[in-house]
């Protein structure tokens, strides 16, 4: 007998509420469930080829417009625990907002957690990509990790168990567990040095980014010795727009839907039209940070394809 699920079971929904780039198509089915236990549940009773999408905030996620075949599972808001550990180290679960995480271990009083604040998504998607910025990187502070797979079993694995790169991380053996928290381990600190370092960094952000408009976070990872956002700039396409989506003017490497009317496909048109020309101009092919899932032409193209 199947067990009973105390979470929302939806089918056919619309993603453009779910990201932060307000566009995109439909998933077939999304799940939002009510706990841990609950996701367990859940995973037991989905067939095992089932394409599966975890969804945080979405700050770094685009759905085709033909929509995803398969199901997403909302984590932000409901794996939500976030404690600090009688070890000293810091547990959050994979729902939890990353600069949350970042205010509650400096007001706990250590330091170095202060970048998460500029990570504008959830601990699970900062673990999945090895999130950075201001030159702090998430998996420098991970002592360990708890997963789930699609038995509904949860493992707790350590950083050799991964392949961990810039913006990448891979399990090395298994590869149907996804992440549903982390044990995190930070430098003592000054509870008030690192709330003003936060500040300052909130600060910056406000003033160098377009956050006041939908938009992904940065677009492109950094080549290496350069960064995206001044190549984007000297080949003259700040500002440059494609069915309502557009290159941010305050910063080259956000692409941003002011009017809130741009599709799926125009803004992945945009990242092709940035990259073929930053390409053409330097010889340097931009990598995207961000994911774009769903059908092309009816077919479930995987991350990377049609870009």
């Amino acid at each position: 007998m199947a067990e009973s699920l105390r979470g929302q079971l939806r089918s056919n929904e619309s993603m453009a509420s779910h990201v932060s780039w307000r566009a995109g198509g439909t998933v077939a089915r999304a799940f939002f469930p009510a706990d841990l236990a609950d996701l367990a549940a859940f995973l037991r009773q989905l067939r095992p080829d089932e394409p599966l999408l975890m969804v945080g905030l979405g700050s770094n996620l685009l759905i085709r417009d033909g929509g995803f075949d398969g199901t997403a599972i909302f984590t932000h808001g409901v794996l939500d625990t976030l404690r600090r550990e009688d070890d000293g180290s810091f547990y959050a679960e994979a729902g939890v907002a990353s600069p949350k995480l970042a205010r509650f271990v400096g007001n706990a009083g250590c330091a170095e957690a202060e970048f998460l604040a500029g990570i504008p998504g959830t601990v699970g998607g900062a673990l999945a990509m090895n999130a950075g910025c201001h030159g702090g990187e998430t998996w420098r502070y991970v002592e360990r990790v708890l997963m789930l797979n699609r038995r509904g079993e949860t493992i707790v694995r350590a950083p050799r168990d991964f392949a961990i790169g810039y913006r990448h991380v891979g399990l090395k053996e298994a590869s149907d567990e996804i992440f549903a928290g982390a044990w995190f381990r930070f430098p003592t600190g000054d509870a008030e040095v690192a709330r003003a370092r936060l500040q300052a960094l909130l600060e910056q952000r406000m003033a160098t980014q377009p956050l006041q408009l939908p938009n992904a976070g940065s677009v492109f990872r950094n080549p290496p010795g350069d960064h995206a956002a001044r190549l984007i700039e000297a080949a003259g396409l700040k500002g440059t727009q494609i069915g309502g989506a557009q290159v941010s003017e305050k910063h080259a490497n956000f692409i941003v839907n002011p009017k809130g009317a741009a599709t799926a496909s125009a803004i992945e048109m945009l990242i092709g039209q940035v990259q073929a020309e930053v390409e053409d101009k330097f010889g340097v092919y931009l990598v995207r940070e961000v994911r774009i899932l769903g059908a092309i032409g009816g077919r479930l193209a995987q991350d990377g394809e049609g870009v």
